[in-house]
C-alpha cells in the first residue's frame, strides 16, 4: 500500500480522495513533513497523505580509482 506520487509541479486533483495526515509507503505509514528514498528519488510526505518529488541522490563517484 502506497499513497499517490507526484512530481513537484503536477497539479493535485480536489476530486481525489486523499487520506490527511499520514502517507504510505510499502505498507508503513508517515507523517506530513516525513521522507523515504525510493530507489534514488527522495520523497515528500505531504497535506492531504501524498508523496511529493523532490530530487534524487546520486551515489558519491569514487575518486582516485
Amino acid at each position: 500500500n502506497t499513497s499517490p506520487i507526484f512530481d513537484e509541479d503536477d497539479e493535485i486533483s480536489l476530486d481525489l480522495e486523499l487520506e490527511t495526515g499520514v502517507c504510505y509507503f510499502n505498507g508503513t505509514a508517515y507523517r506530513v513533513g516525513d521522507y523515504v528514498l525510493s530507489g534514488n528519488e527522495l520523497l515528500h510526505c505531504e497535506e492531504r497523505g501524498v508523496w511529493i518529488r523532490r530530487g534524487e541522490l546520486h551515489e558519491p563517484e569514487d575518486i582516485g580509482s
